[in-house]
């Protein structure tokens, strides 16, 4: 059975680039979300085995996102997408319970990597 993953970011192609790499893996992504509170309103809906989280984005950032969602389900996993440079986003992504995270540009092998880290 594929897994179902919701990618959440606020450039289509970034959402693009990491569907593509996910699909190539046999996962199957069920839903795409551009800011915070259309990423919280999908998982609702989608129940996803997994998210990609953008970190920045309008709206509602992708940490406040992920606490939102860690709330309503404490086992939800999510990898958050961070540009170089936020490291201090990403501690506290981490902190508020994502699961890994991965740099862009996104590498395949790499992303692959933070997925099965966080499917385990």
């Amino acid at each position: 059975m594929s897994k179902k993953v919701l990618i959440v970011d606020d450039a289509a192609f970034m959402r693009m680039m990491i569907k593509d790499i996910l699909e190539k893996n046999g996962f199957e992504v069920v839903g795409e979300a551009q800011d915070g509170n259309e990423a919280v309103e999908k998982f609702q809906e989608l129940s996803p085995d997994l998210v990609t989280m953008d970190i920045t984005m309008p709206e509602k950032d992708g940490i406040t996102a992920l606490k939102e969602i860690k709330e309503m389900s404490p086992e939800a996993k999510v990898i958050m997408c961070s540009a170089m440079g936020q490291q201090a986003m990403v501690i506290d992504a981490i902190q508020a319970g994502a699961k890994d995270f991965i740099v862009k540009p996104f590498q395949a092998d790499r992303v692959m990597e933070a997925v099965k880290k966080a499917m385990d």
